[in-house]
């Protein structure tokens, strides 16, 4: 536990928070600035700053627990899909450096938008990158 993290206050249940889920390695609570009617967020129990430094079986809980969680938002609030989401690092718009996933429930024609439009890619440089990384 982070002493001056806002998650883990609400792990402890020294933070108000609207929990909804619960395992013993993780739990989900609304998020107060949704994206769009019903967005949540998953939080392992145990501090970690972000998907790199989370432990194995942490990871597991919180991705088990939110994929419960979209089948939920889906049937419950009758969403159209759902978005799973991490950010890593500010600038990747992680504003709590906690590990945590946020699911965002999807509604035909919600106003919600992700920062980045697709556009097709140089395959040269895709190919380049990608060696990179295996």
């Amino acid at each position: 536990m982070s002493e001056n993290c806002i998650f883990c206050g609400i792990v402890a249940g020294t933070i108000p928070a609207t929990r909804v889920a619960e395992t013993d390695r993780a739990i989900a609570f609304m998020d107060i600035n949704p994206g769009t009617t019903g967005h949540l967020l998953v939080v392992p129990r145990e501090h970690s700053a972000d998907l790199r430094e989370a432990a194995p079986e942490d990871l597991t809980a919180a991705t088990l627990l939110a994929q419960s969680l979209i089948s939920r938002v889906i049937d419950r609030l009758d969403a159209d899909g759902a978005n799973l989401l991490s950010c890593i690092g500010a600038e990747a718009w992680q504003s709590v450096f906690h590990t945590h996933l946020h699911v965002i429930p999807r509604y035909k024609d919600d106003p919600l938008q992700l920062p980045w439009h697709p556009t097709p890619g140089d395959l040269e440089e895709i190919n380049a990158t990608a060696a990179k990384l295996t």
